[in-house]
């Protein structure tokens, strides 16, 4: 018997235990559905993230206060409480980085708003944003309809509003919402642009439901606490990121007034340390995924091991005649190890096209869509379902091969 018979034979012996082999081959599918769809899944929201961060500049980096206290050290004393950039900082440092960069100063105002006009109402979902001339620029927002804050407009603090597509969709659907006029926080505003349409993002609706005020206007909108100003800048010359933030930190200690030899009072992010943060939390995601995947082929192994030992002993007999025909040990062992790797092909190719289209669905669900064809993972699970194959097979071919053809004959 030749590689190709054995290849036959084992082809043979699968279709004749089919329902055996289906099962078998589903244990093995199952656990490489786990293991692909994870790093699929895990892969497709990474490059929609990573296609987030592209959108909002990639040669930025944005200047926040520490959102954490050190509440306790060495001794019980109590940690320094950092508190948030004031406006006044926020124009120190955009007036001292002027003709560096570009700086963006915004303000979160409100989240879970409504937005009222036209006789009609939003969902209570939206967000009050107050920027800048720069903000658009620096965010990657773009118009679709209308202008921006004319100088004036920013100096005065009025009552107009650069609104997301969700917001046009749901209070003016048929026609251009730009110079409508429309009631949030509890302040008559008239839309002056409409912002092009983003799609959702992983941490909500992106610009579609973002309700833009000059960044005057929200200082004199009713609030619950304090302001707190974010403050991004972005520059045209990648090469000049590294000496940008580290000037950057200059003067914003300065402004601050954070002494010689005291921790800086604000946080630095860019969108390289953004990726970085991504890589990290990704990597621990697929190891944990993958030791969940292994569990689950473990099982599988041990069942097709569990099946070969069974075909062997209910097929003693054919194993005896084979080889009094002139079967060696070598092609007996070939026949069982064939049709283990078969089997477990068969379930892998299932288990791989379910876990890239799985791993797909998920991103769609939770991000912004992207297709991932995953090659590493594919190749990754084909190689599995080979060692599977050859793990589980092994034991029992050496078993079939080691019978005496005698014994086999004699066998019910």
């Amino acid at each position: 018997m030749n590689l190709l018979e054995n290849i036959r034979e084992a082809l043979r012996s699968i279709q004749g235990n089919l329902l055996r082999t289906v099962l078998t081959a589903l244990i093995v599918s199952i656990g490489l559905f786990a293991l692909v769809g994870i790093l699929t899944g895990i892969d497709a929201m990474k490059a929609s993230l990573t296609d987030t961060f592209s959108s909002l500049g990639a040669n930025s980096f944005e200047l926040k206060a520490k959102g954490y206290t050190n509440r306790f050290r060495r001794g019980g004393v109590r940690g320094k409480q950092y508190p948030a950039i004031t406006y006044l900082q926020a124009r120190q440092y955009k007036q001292q980085m002027e003709g560096e960069a570009q700086v963006g100063i915004s303000a979160f105002i409100a989240g879970a708003t409504e937005v009222k006009g036209n006789g009609q109402k939003t969902n209570p979902n939206m967000e009050v944003v107050a920027g800048d001339e720069n903000y658009l620029r620096i965010k990657g927002y773009n118009l679709a309809e209308g202008r921006v804050f004319s100088q004036a407009e920013l100096n005065s603090g009025a009552n107009v509003m650069i609104v997301g597509e969700e917001i046009r969709n749901k209070l003016f659907p048929r026609q251009s919402p730009v110079g409508k006029y429309v009631t949030a926080l509890g302040r008559r505003f008239q839309i002056v642009g409409l912002l092009e349409k983003s799609g959702a993002t992983m941490g909500g609706g992106g610009a579609d439901r973002i309700a833009l005020v000059p960044l005057e206007t929200g200082n004199q909108l009713p609030r619950q606490r304090a302001l707190t100003y974010d403050i991004k800048t972005a520059t045209d010359r990648p090469e000049t990121m590294r000496f940008l933030m580290g000037q950057a930190t200059g003067i914003m200690r300065a402004v601050r007034r954070d002494h010689l030899g005291q921790e800086d009072s604000f946080e630095v992010e860019s969108s390289e340390s953004l990726a970085n943060d991504l890589d990290s939390l990704s990597g621990k995601m697929k190891v944990g995924g993958g030791l969940i995947a292994f569990i689950t082929l473990l099982g599988a192994s041990i069942a097709l091991m569990n099946i070969m030992l069974v075909s062997v002993t209910e097929r003693t007999r054919e194993i005896g005649v084979r080889k009094a025909l002139g079967a060696t040990a070598l092609q007996i062992r070939q026949q069982f190890l064939i049709e283990a790797i078969v089997i477990c092909l068969l379930g892998g190719a299932l288990g791989i096209l379910l876990g890239v289209l799985g791993g797909n669905a998920v991103s769609l669900l939770v991000g912004t869509g992207t297709f991932l064809v995953p090659w590493a993972a594919m190749m990754l699970g084909f190689f599995i379902c080979v060692t599977v194959g050859l793990a589980s097979g092994y034991y029992p071919a050496g078993k079939a091969a080691a019978l005496d053809p005698i014994e086999s004959l004699r066998y019910e």
